[in-house]
């Protein structure tokens, strides 16, 4: 079956189709679906969301692509070349080692399957994904459709400066649900059904620092179990409950995994939001800015653009998001 708009099942009501993963949406939105919870963004929560601009403030989310430059999972930034033509009347720029996800990213829905069932979103097989000339799950699904909406912003990492004193962004901490809805509390920030929610840990500041202060910062990891630590939402049945019932459009941050590392793969945040609902993750998104300003203004919902790259069959994306005020 596919669920209708305003009829989308409970956490507890999950799956659809008895034979899909415990707690799964495969089949929600039809057995073919390519993008996952981005159905949520609907041309009237679009409409309602670009009434937010008020000021026209813009801000870029994207960190610079040489950072981190860590080699985690073999991730480095890319080498640019400058290339002159017309005997150097003009010039074209080329990447050379370019990963989508070394810096600011999308994982898109072929980056992790439901990993106890090893199958992708919507009961898609490895083989569709590497043998396929279908482009199942590919990146080019959201591309084509353009991600626009209501963001908000849950700024944990200044709200744990008075309350949760022992945070440090570099050190494997659970952020509860509980925690999150002290931070919108504080904010005043009501969520929303559709929402991209966005959470700041204050992870691309504390490495900005280090880098300055030339602290020796290895993320270099090969494998799961060698993942460096790092602070993130708690992956938990908890966590899993109140995203799906909040029916959030996506969820991103400014750390290394959105969830906290290292991590348990098959209980991960990871394999159920990406290969059991379809909804993307974003990474390293660069929020200082747009942090600052939200706690100058109190202003923390905003009118949210991103447009990832348009290349059939791909895994990741930068995302080329703006949040709009």
């Amino acid at each position: 079956m596919s669920c209708c708009k305003g009829s989308l099942p409970s956490y507890d009501q999950l799956p659809v189709d008895p034979s899909a993963p415990e707690h799964s949406a495969w089949g929600v939105w039809g057995k073919e679906d390519n993008l996952g919870t981005l159905n949520l963004l609907t041309k009237d929560k679009v409409e309602k969301a670009a009434r937010l601009v008020r000021r026209g403030e813009v801000f870029p989310l994207n960190w610079k692509l040489e950072c981190p430059n860590s080699g985690m999972i073999d991730r480095f930034a890319p080498k640019h070349n400058v290339k002159p033509i017309f005997e150097n009347l003009a010039f074209d720029d080329v990447y050379d080692n370019f990963n989508t996800q070394a810096s600011s990213q999308w994982d898109g829905l072929r980056h992790v399957c439901h990993v106890s069932s090893k199958t992708f979103y919507n009961n898609t097989s490895p083989s569709d994904i590497t043998k396929s000339t279908e482009g199942r799950l590919g990146i080019h699904h959201m591309a084509r459709r353009g991600i626009a909406g209501r963001a908000v912003l849950l700024d944990f990492g200044r709200w744990a400066v008075k309350n949760a004193p022992e945070f440090d962004p570099f050190k494997r901490y659970e952020i509860t649900v509980q925690q999150l809805e002290a931070v919108a509390k504080s904010q005043n920030v009501k969520l929303e059904h559709g929402d991209i929610v966005l959470i700041r840990t204050g992870w691309t500041k504390a490495y900005e620092n280090m880098v300055e202060a030339k602290v020796d910062i290895s993320l270099n990891a090969t494998s799961s179990e060698e993942l460096p630590q790092c602070a993130g939402i708690k992956a938990c049945e908890e966590t899993f409950s109140w995203v799906w019932n909040n029916h959030f459009a996506a969820l991103a941050s400014d750390n290394v995994a959105l969830e906290a590392m290292p991590f348990d793969p098959p209980n991960s945040c990871h394999s159920m939001f990406l290969g059991g609902w379809g909804m993307p993750i974003g990474e390293l998104f660069f929020l200082e800015a747009l942090a600052e300003d939200s706690a100058k203004d109190g202003v923390y919902e905003y009118f949210f653009t991103s447009a990832p790259l348009n290349k059939f069959g791909g895994v990741a994306t930068p995302p080329n998001a703006l949040c709009i005020k």
